[in-house]
């Protein structure tokens, strides 16, 4: 990938990089942190698994010129909200929220940005919460403030968000009508699978707690 560098002691593409690497690291090991605290003190995981990874340069030039900006570094770091981006993947849509508070929660943690795709779900389906949020990489002469995505979904939602990935991909313009009708149908059947999960969880715990078992 090419990219102008504007100005005097501008970073280059690797170090960037470099710094957005470490923000995911820390916030997966955040998460990991606060995901065994939680099953210290409740007895229970509500994540049940990460997945991180770094915008290719293609990716983030086709983006930048997409929506109008010369392709530069600075711009890069600028007007790229999801360079950088982690998933997380629970059980249960109750988790999602108990998840987005705990980062919410952490003190050097910023949240910028955030939409709520479970309360308002993308015309095709899409189901999922994002926040944009910064966290603090701590360099050997300064701090820089890093911006991550993070997206937190059911494993339910998970696998519908795959296909549909796989379906954009094969059908860049326009999905056809007939394959985009089914995908919404299958949106409707994971909404309703964690519906039906979550109410099942829940009456286990409930007799787990009168029969002592918790």
């Amino acid at each position: 990938m090419e990219m102008k560098v504007e100005g005097e002691g501008v970073d280059s593409y690797e170090e960037i990089m470099l710094i957005y690497r470490a923000a995911l690291q820390q916030i997966g090991t955040k998460l990991e942190i606060l995901n065994e605290e939680f099953q210290h003190v409740h007895k229970y995981n509500p994540i049940e698994h990460i997945k991180s990874r770094l915008k290719t340069p293609e990716s983030i030039s086709k983006k930048l010129r997409r929506h109008g900006y010369e392709v530069t570094l600075q711009n890069m770091v600028r007007y790229c909200n999801d360079i950088a981006g982690i998933r997380v993947i629970c059980d249960f849509t109750s988790d999602i929220y108990k998840i987005a508070d705990m980062i919410s929660n952490q003190s050097d943690i910023r949240v910028l940005a955030i939409k709520d795709y479970l309360q308002n779900p993308k015309p095709s389906g899409y189901k999922s919460y994002h926040m944009i949020v910064t966290v603090p990489v701590y360099l050997s002469d300064r701090i820089v403030d890093t911006k991550v995505e993070i997206q937190i979904r059911t494993i339910a939602m998970d696998f519908w968000a795959s296909l549909e990935h796989k379906i954009q991909y094969k059908f860049p313009g326009e999905v056809p009508e007939g394959i985009a009708k089914e995908l919404r149908e299958c949106a409707d059947m994971v909404s309703e699978l964690d519906e039906k999960m979550l109410t099942l969880n829940n009456e286990i715990q409930e007799i787990s707690e009168e029969e002592g078992f918790l």
